[in-house]
């Protein structure tokens, strides 16, 4: 692909089938960014205001890198997903072909003899019954492939509706005494206790008798890959905007306060100084304090989290020395990075506005818990839409803030 940087704006001309050949389309665009942009500043110098054709260029041009990120993520995503049949053995196991008797024929008979055997409740009041090991597996690492929270977050599984976890809001009390001194007895820690439960996640695909039967199908990668994108994206909304009543308690639902005031209980918040944007001085001054307002432990860990439009705005952003603070991925697979830390995109964070908590930075890791309970459930429902078969799929997801002082958001408020 060739780029005029002084006429157009890249444009995908081809879709690339290969993953390489897709990052070396957007490190292209992105070398047209920066000249068009190095262009502007300069026209700003000379005229203190950009052609209007230049301003144009560029958003062409941030448009373009921000599509050709979106195709090399889908590439990526595809090459990781699992082959068909989940890479198992060849013989199939006894659940996985007494599960596939049920989907195609609603044969239930096998299954209620291996669950019998196993004096396993997996029926339940609701009805349905546990996906084999195989199906269970298959969606849990593609929702980790496309939901940016869950691969940031520590994630847990539980057998039960509720997982909760003490977490020491303070230490022992210490200091330091004479040999002969007497030892007053320390205060003991202060514990709060985190509740984290398990909200229900659902999806129903249909089915026609005809795909069922067919039996060069692999049923358990059909139902894998039809709940896999809803799952992630409702899930993926949750742990960022989740109400925690019918949903995972999101980062930005939690209670939020000016970092300065900070208190375990809420997320503390640094303002950029102007409404709704930047600076127009100095605009990565805020991200500089929002690093520096985590210790030094969560720091070394943290990642910035935004969603593309953001990341669109501080893509235009240099330092004093005139190096783009922005920088693109290294490689096929990797994170672009923001001043030494990677960016996470996730398009459930709010644009910049008036107010918005935009952009959050942190230990992720620390900083926020996924509980996956345990089991895919699918109930096969041929009566309630003929001809289809409906598979109602079900799973159990919690999640929320675990560490308060390990998250911090930027908030565009003067």
């Amino acid at each position: 692909m060739t780029i005029d940087t002084h006429k157009t704006a890249p444009e995908i001309k081809a879709v690339p089938d290969t993953v390489a050949s897709a990052f070396d389309e957007f490190m292209e665009a992105f070398e047209a960014f920066r000249e068009t942009n190095d262009q502007r500043l300069a026209e700003v110098e000379r005229k203190l205001s950009p052609d209007t054709l230049t301003v144009e260029k560029m958003d062409r041009i941030n448009r373009a890198i921000d599509d050709q990120k979106k195709l090399l993520d889908q590439l990526l995503l595809k090459k990781a997903r699992p082959a068909l049949g989940g890479g198992a053995s060849a013989e199939p196991s006894e659940h996985k072909s007494a599960f596939e008797t049920y989907v195609r024929r609603g044969d239930e008979s096998a299954l209620r003899e291996i669950e019998a055997k196993a004096f396993s409740g997996s029926t339940g009041t609701d009805g349905g019954y546990l996906a084999p090991p195989e199906t269970d597996a298959a969606v849990g690492r593609r929702l980790a492939n496309i939901s940016p929270i869950r691969s940031l977050a520590t994630v847990r599984q539980v057998s039960g509706a509720v997982l909760k976890k003490p977490f020491a809001t303070a230490g022992l009390a210490t200091g330091w005494v004479g040999e002969t001194a007497a030892r007053p007895q320390t205060n003991t820690p202060q514990l709060a206790e985190l509740s984290f439960p398990t909200m229900e996640l659902y999806a129903m695909p249909a089915a026609t008798q005809g795909l069922l039967d067919d039996a060069a199908v692999d049923i358990e990668s059909w139902i894998a890959g039809e709940v896999e994108i809803v799952f992630a994206e409702q899930e993926g909304a949750a742990f960022i905007n989740g109400d925690g009543v019918t949903a995972p308690k999101g980062i930005l639902t939690e209670p939020k306060v000016a970092d300065t005031s900070w208190a375990w209980g809420s997320l503390g918040t640094i303002s950029t100084g102007q409404a709704g944007a930047f600076k127009a001085s100095g605009p990565s001054d805020t991200l500089i304090d929002a690093i520096y307002a985590l210790k030094a432990g969560h720091r070394q860990n943290a990642t910035f989290l935004m969603n593309r439009k953001t990341q669109s705005a501080i893509r235009k952003f240099k330092d004093a020395d005139g190096n783009y603070l922005w920088m693109p991925p290294s490689a096929p697979g990797m994170a672009a990075s923001l001043m030494g830390f990677p960016v996470a995109e996730a398009e459930d964070m709010p644009n910049i506005a008036v107010d918005a908590h935009a952009i959050a930075f942190g230990d992720f890791r620390a900083g926020y818990l996924v509980v996956d309970r345990v089991g895919l459930r699918i109930l096969r429902d041929p009566y309630s839409a003929k001809p289809y078969v409906l598979f109602y799929t079900t799973r159990r997801v919690g999640g929320g803030v675990q560490n308060f002082e390990a998250i911090k958001l930027i908030k565009f408020a003067a």
